[in-house]
C-alpha cells in the first residue's frame, strides 16, 4: 500500500502525549479503505482518539488510525431518531452536533475525550449516564476475515466501563460505526448529580439538553485538565465496587468514606477519594504525578514515558490495597 508511512511518532495521536513510534502507519477514512488494509494485514494496532491509552513502547505492528467521518439521521416514530455515526468522528463534537440538532440523550457525556468508535469499548459514562443507555447497535469489521458484522446492544454485554469489545472480542474487531437512539422532543433529562443541579441553580436556568451540556462542560473544566494543556487520559482508574459485607468492615475503620449504593449487595467507592487519602493528590514524581485538582487523573507534565506513568499507577494500586484492602482496576489500556 503506497500510503503507508514509516517511523511515525505517535505523540500527536495519544492524549497522554507519550513519544513512541510506529514502525508503519496508515490513516483510513472509509470502511472501504479499511477493508483493503485487512486484505493484506492482520497483525495490526488500531488507534482511534488515543484517549484511553497508555503507550509504554514503540509499536512494531502496522498502526491503523481510524478517521472515517459522517452521520446519518433516521426518524423512528414520534419524537425519536436513530443517529448512525462513523467511528472516526470526535466524540465531544458529535455530542455538540446532537445538541445543535435538538437530539437528547448524550448531553451528560459532554467533553469526554476520544472518538465515537471507542465509546462502546469502554461504555463511557459520566454524571449518571452511560453510553449503553442510547446505543442500539455497533457495526464492525472482523480483522481475520474482513467480514462486516452488526452487533445489537444486547450482544455487546455492556457493563460498568466494560463490554465484549474490551475482553472477549478484543483484537478481533474494528468498530466502524455506532447507532444511537435519541429523542427529538420531550427529553428525559438526567440532573441527578448534585454538581449539575448546583450549576443550573446558580445560573437560574431551566434544565434543557444545552444547559445540562454546558453545566457538565463547566464542571469538567473546573476539575479535569485539558489534554491539550497537559497530557492525561481522564480518569485512570475505575471506581471500585465492593460487597456490602466488605464495606461494613471498611467503614468501621474509615467512618467518613464516601460511597454510593449500587445494588442491595454492592457499594461503589470513589477511587479519587481513596487515592487522595493515600497522599497522592497533587504529588509529582519526576515528569508524572496525580493531578492537583483530581487525584484520579494521572498526568504527563512533559517528557514522561509510558513506563513512568505505569509505575506510578502500580504504586497507587499497591498503596490503596495496603491501606483500604481495595484493588483499583485501571480504566486506561496500557500497551
Amino acid at each position: 500500500m503506497s500510503n503507508i508511512q514509516y517511523q511515525i511518532s505517535l505523540k500527536p495521536y495519544n492524549t497522554f502525549g507519550i513519544e513512541v513510534f510506529a514502525d508503519r502507519f496508515i490513516a483510513i477514512h472509509s470502511e472501504k479503505e479499511l477493508s483493503k488494509v485487512l486484505e493484506s494485514e492482520k497483525d495490526i494496532f488500531v488507534l482511534g482518539g488515543g484517549s484511553n491509552l497508555l503507550l509504554t513502547q514503540n509499536i512494531e505492528k502496522l498502526v491503523v488510525l481510524i478517521r472515517n467521518k459522517g452521520k446519518k439521521i433516521t426518524p423512528v416514530g414520534k419524537n425519536k431518531v436513530l443517529v448512525t455515526c462513523e467511528a472516526g468522528e470526535d466524540w465531544h463534537q458529535f455530542v455538540l452536533w446532537c445538541i445543535e440538532n435538538n437530539f437528547g440523550g448524550l448531553e451528560n457525556l459532554s467533553l469526554i475525550p476520544g472518538n465515537v468508535g471507542s465509546c462502546p469499548i469502554q461504555n463511557i459514562g459520566a454524571y449518571g449516564v452511560e453510553v449503553k443507555d442510547t446505543i442500539t447497535q455497533v457495526e464492525a469489521l472482523e480483522i481475520a476475515t474482513g467480514k462486516a458484522h452488526v452487533f445489537q446492544k444486547e450482544a455487546c454485554n455492556f457493563g460498568y466501563r466494560n463490554s465484549n469489545f474490551k475482553h472477549e472480542w478484543k483484537g478481533k474487531y474494528i468498530i466502524t460505526r455506532v447507532t444511537f437512539a435519541l429523542t427529538s422532543d420531550n427529553h428525559r433529562l438526567n440532573t441527578f448529580y448534585g454538581a449539575i443541579q448546583d450549576v443550573l441553580k446558580r445560573k437560574g436556568v431551566l434544565p434543557c439538553i444545552k444547559e445540562i451540556s454546558d453545566a457538565v462542560i463547566e464542571i469538567r473544566n473546573s476539575k479535569l485538565p485539558n489534554p491539550s494543556d497537559i497530557g492525561n487520559s481522564g480518569s485512570f482508574f475505575k471506581n471500585p465496587v465492593i460487597s456490602k459485607k466488605d464495606f461494613s468492615a471498611l467503614i468501621q475503620k474509615h467512618k467518613d468514606i464516601p460511597h454510593y449504593v449500587v445494588s442491595e449487595n454492592q457499594i461503589k467507592i470513589p477511587a479519587g477519594w481513596l487515592i487522595e487519602q493515600c497522599g497522592f493528590k497533587g504529588k509529582r514524581i519526576g515528569n508524572t504525578g496525580s493531578h492537583e485538582k483530581q487525584a484520579l487523573v494521572l498526568v504527563n507534565y512533559g517528557g514522561a514515558t509510558g513506563t513512568e506513568i505505569l509505575d506510578l499507577a502500580k504504586n497507587i494500586q499497591t498503596t490503596v490495597a495496603t491501606t483500604f484492602s481495595i484493588q483499583l482496576e485501571m480504566e486506561v489500556n496500557a500497551i
